[in-house]
């Protein structure tokens, strides 16, 4: 069963990405190191205790659809109110609508605590939670009075409608349309696919934020428009009415997540009673200015969407430790009982746990720096603010990237633990794998954040400020080389030699965009993002062990520096010499 790992949380968040820090400074005067421990405590055992104990039955029995309406898994509706009496959706949410206006730290701590316990679960309160940030950003005075006390309490749920049959990625293939309406507000059509928490019983009203078109709108992206269009209209008083003209049409039946609904969602088909056809909607921002309103949501999910990764990470490797404590086979050195010894003592095993343990709190150190840099943003003001969203900006596609990879790879390695016994379903591990599986793609594939990265970030203030992280990255190197511990091993020089392979490629990156050679940079963004991610990580790693001075994380370090950042030699070539090759055997594909 899982147990959050409280400490190491922790840990993360105050020394390595820099929250005591911010709290000794002052930034969040309503916050104590004494706070922060009382929050994560119950998160983890809430998370442990009420939300793991229905995992299995959510993935087995999975939600239900019969006439239009989800069904969850028993016991579900009751645990996500139980959540919600427990204050957890507003925790990092704005004050002025009824949240609780914690760092969003925490709340991506406490995230990582629900999608370890769950997935399927953690998932749903990452759309309403992005959805907030939408409407408090860009939606009218009165639109955040009616609506956002009721997301932000979690008495309602919000959803994300991008993805349409002809538009995945590609946006300006998008046909939903929006027609103008006499009473000033909008009348949507059309089909949503992929929506997840679409349709569901947890709550009475469901908040859906819609991409469409208006009929005189420019075409590709710029002609975007962003809608709110409630399950059920309500009055001025917040209480829901007369059902709209949305419905869901079909959920996916998925490799992992059984328990999130991913729905089909049609739109003005004409269902609602005693209504012309149209589901009626309200303009969120601007006409027209709809997908920059749409990224404000995104880019919160992004790194949600990360900490899935790390959440699946830290499950699977807490389920293959104690599986290889208990499972024996063969004899190993060390064994000093009889029999069999335990699989833990083998070297291969160990190698395993080993490098699922470190690729886990490499990413949990990424994931937390970015959303550190995030609240810096927010708390800090002038030149000082711009340097911590461009920072933010910087580790947003590499945190959701390489955490949900390492998902994805820890996961496996968590099988490959269990033996035979991972393949099949009873142990579990099988169905971390399956859920860990969807986190690369949603939310922008992981192809697309080393885009996002390579052709938006690196360019940020003439490119000096990439230069700079790694400049900063490099005082990790010299900390670790003055600790002076024989235990770092050739730590200082790996973690240097990693940021000589990531400055090298970026500067590469750097030149090509200037030169005109996007292709050239395309063709090496998925290998550079995880170099970057490998170097990132590995002086994470660095300065947390020495902030610690604990032979269990400068170990830790040690073994991610010499077995897993050695890597960035090969994938610096990858990312600066890969594009010839690439093409040549594309073509010859083609």
């Amino acid at each position: 069963m899982y147990r959050a790992p409280v400490d190491d949380i922790a840990f993360a968040l105050n020394e390595v990405a820099g929250l005591r820090a911010a709290i000794d400074e002052g930034l969040f005067p309503d916050l104590s190191p004494d706070l922060v421990d009382a929050i994560l405590g119950e998160a983890g055992r809430f998370a442990g205790e009420e939300v793991a104990p229905l995992a299995k039955v959510g993935d087995e029995t999975g939600a239900v659809l019969k006439d239009a309406a989800v069904t969850m898994p028993e016991g579900w509706k009751d645990l996500y109110r139980r959540w919600v009496d427990g204050g957890w959706n507003g925790l990092s949410l704005p004050q002025d609508h009824g949240g609780q206006g914690l760092p969003g730290m925490l709340g991506v701590a406490a995230l990582e605590m629900w999608n370890s316990a769950s997935m399927a679960f953690g998932i749903g309160p990452i759309l309403t939670m992005g959805a907030v940030d939408a409407l408090e950003k860009h939606a009218s005075d009165a639109l955040k009075a009616l609506y956002l006390p009721k997301l932000i309490s979690g008495e309602w749920m919000g959803t994300m409608n991008l993805t349409e049959p002809q538009a995945g990625s590609d946006l300006n293939a998008l046909r939903a349309r929006a027609e103008r309406a006499d009473d000033g507000t909008y009348r949507i059509f059309g089909q949503k696919i992929f929506i997840t928490y679409g349709e569901h019983d947890f709550t009475d009203n469901i908040v859906h934020l819609v991409l469409a078109r208006l009929p005189d709108a420019p075409a590709g992206t710029r002609g975007i428009s962003l809608f709110l269009v409630p399950k059920f209209l309500p009055d001025d008083d917040g209480v829901p009415g007369a059902r709209n003209d949305v419905f869901c049409a079909s959920i996916e039946h998925k490799l992992g997540i059984h328990a999130s609904p991913t729905c089909t969602m049609i739109y003005g088909d004409g269902f609602a009673e005693d209504r012309e056809p149209g589901a009626v909607g309200w303009l969120i921002g601007e006409e027209n200015r709809g997908l920059a309103c749409m990224f404000t949501m995104m880019n919160n999910a992004r790194l949600a969407v990360g900490m899935q990764g790390v959440a699946v990470a830290e499950a699977a490797y807490q389920k293959a430790r104690a599986y290889a404590q208990e499972r024996r086979q063969g004899k190993a050195a060390g064994h000093d009982g009889d029999g069999m010894a335990p699989i833990v003592l083998h070297p291969d095993v160990q190698r395993n746990l080993l490098t699922m343990g470190a690729l886990t709190q490499a990413a949990r150190a990424i994931a937390y720096c970015c959303a550190h840099a995030t609240d810096m943003a927010e708390a800090k003001s002038g030149d000082a603010a711009r340097h911590w969203q461009e920072r933010a900006n910087l580790l947003t596609p590499i945190a959701k990237a390489f955490a949900t990879d390492v998902g994805v790879d820890v996961a496996s390695l968590g099988v490959q633990v269990h033996g035979g016994m991972g393949y099949v379903e009873e142990t579990g591990a099988a169905a971390l794998y399956r859920d860990a599986r969807i986190a690369p793609i949603y939310e922008g594939t992981n192809g697309i954040q080393a885009i996002d990265l390579v052709m938006r970030k690196l360019p940020q203030s003439g490119g000096e400020h990439v230069l700079g992280y790694i400049a900063e990255l490099r005082e990790d190197v010299e900390a670790v080389r003055a600790s002076n511990l024989p235990a770092f091993g050739r730590s200082a020089e790996k973690i240097a030699a990693a940021l000589d392979d990531l400055e090298a490629a970026t500067r590469f990156m750097q030149a090509a965009l200037a030169d005109g050679r996007t292709d050239e940079a395309l063709a090496g963004a998925t290998p550079y993002l995880r170099l970057f991610a490998l170097a990132a990580g590995a002086a994470c790693l660095g300065r947390g062990a020495v902030a610690a001075q604990s032979a269990e994380r400068v170990a830790l370090c040690r073994f991610f520096c010499e077995n897993l950042a050695g890597e960035t030699g090969a994938l610096r070539e990858r990312a600066c010499d890969g594009a010839e090759s690439l093409a040549l055997a594309a073509a010859a594909l083609n």
